[in-house]
């Protein structure tokens, strides 16, 4: 499927995807069973035990109207010891009792001799097509998907995305990269990953474009003489009570307070799709870097890294809006159309908006 244009003046990595950044692996178990649309997506930081190797990491809450589990403590601490998962509201538990035993299998000590784990799992409500109240998602769709984590993945109604909805059209998973000159000759790589189950039609910019007046116009004349008119016209109208998450993983050499101030960047990215963060939507980001690790004990050397100086992050700043909002796009065009929870319908935003039309 052709791409929407290029958001931004950086160029993207060679896959346009989170997994750009070395090291950094995703993975999906998609539920895909009638009424059931949903799934569990993983982000590992790397390939090793995040438990013993911990990456520096901070975390932004836009609007909190959201139920995750872990941003307490990566607040504290400034570190991740377990991968991300993404999954729906009412998984979240499971996933993160997942996350626990898998910790524990490979650090019996974790919680007597070595400290406890801190599971870290963002959530996005996916009832309107999966029904979340069978609690579907278990403690193996979570190993599943951790253990296929690979460098290429697919995006759109896959994973933690099967049953999320964006802007009146299906929603899901999401990922775009950008690069970044360094002052060394090298190059720093921002990546994005996306969740995105948020958005009002009417609001919707893609790469700039203010489309979503006239796709909710066009989608209101297509339903117009279906049974579905009534409850699509009633979707349109209602606030803003979706969510989305945000994550950004960089191999520039950053300290927890400056990848808070990176993950805060994000919200750029997400404002110029035409998000307000609603009163009803759970809009939360973190970021991380792969440049160095900290051990889990005091026994082994801590990292000697120079970190790059506050004034050089403009550019990987821009980075991390530029990629973020080019994965929010990704996520709306690579999803396809999906029918779940009581015959609930999301169509796939490419079946209004094909790439010829795109800037008609």
């Amino acid at each position: 499927m052709p791409s929407i244009p290029h958001i931004g003046h950086l160029p993207a990595g060679k896959r346009n995807a989170i997994t750009d950044v070395q090291g950094v692996l995703v993975g999906h178990r998609t539920l895909d069973e009638a009424g059931v649309q949903t799934g569990v997506t993983v982000v590992r930081p790397h390939g090793g035990d995040a438990f013993r190797d911990k990456v520096p990491a901070a975390a932004v809450v836009l609007n909190g109207f959201g139920k995750s589990v872990g941003l307490v403590q990566v607040e504290e601490l400034g570190v991740l010891e377990t991968p991300i998962a993404l999954t729906n509201t009412f998984s979240v538990g499971t996933v993160a009792t997942a996350q626990i035993r898998d910790c524990v299998a490979a650090n019996p000590e974790s919680g007597r001799s070595l400290p406890t784990v801190n599971p870290l799992v963002f959530e996005c409500n996916d009832g309107f097509l999966n029904d979340i109240q069978r609690m579907a998602v278990a403690e193996a769709d979570y190993l599943r998907a951790l253990e296929s984590a690979s460098v290429d993945f697919e995006q759109g109604s896959v994973g933690a995305g099967r049953g999320m909805s964006s802007f009146q059209f299906k929603g899901g998973i999401g990922s775009a990269s950008r690069c970044v000159p360094s002052r060394q000759g090298g190059v720093y790589t921002v990546g994005a990953l996306v969740l995105a189950n948020y958005g009002r039609l009417p609001q919707l910019v893609l790469a700039g474009r203010a489309v979503g007046v006239r796709l909710a116009a066009q989608l209101a004349s297509q339903d117009a003489a279906s049974q579905d008119a009534a409850a699509q016209a009633s979707t349109a109208a209602e606030p803003e009570k979706g969510s989305i998450i945000m994550l950004i993983a960089t191999d520039a050499p950053l300290d927890a307070r400056q990848l808070r101030r990176l993950a805060l960047r994000a919200g750029a990215g997400l404002a110029r799709t035409g998000s307000v963060f609603g009163h009803g939507s759970g809009d939360i980001a973190l970021a991380f870097s792969t440049a160095y690790t900290v051990p889990d004990r005091a026994e082994r050397p801590m990292p000697a890294v120079a970190m790059l100086h506050d004034s050089l992050l403009d550019d990987i700043f821009q980075a991390a809006a530029d990629s973020t909002e080019q994965a929010i796009a990704h996520a709306l065009w690579h999803a396809t159309a999906v029918t779940g929870r009581n015959g609930h319908h999301r169509r796939a935003l490419s079946e209004l908006l094909p790439p010829s039309s795109f800037f008609a």
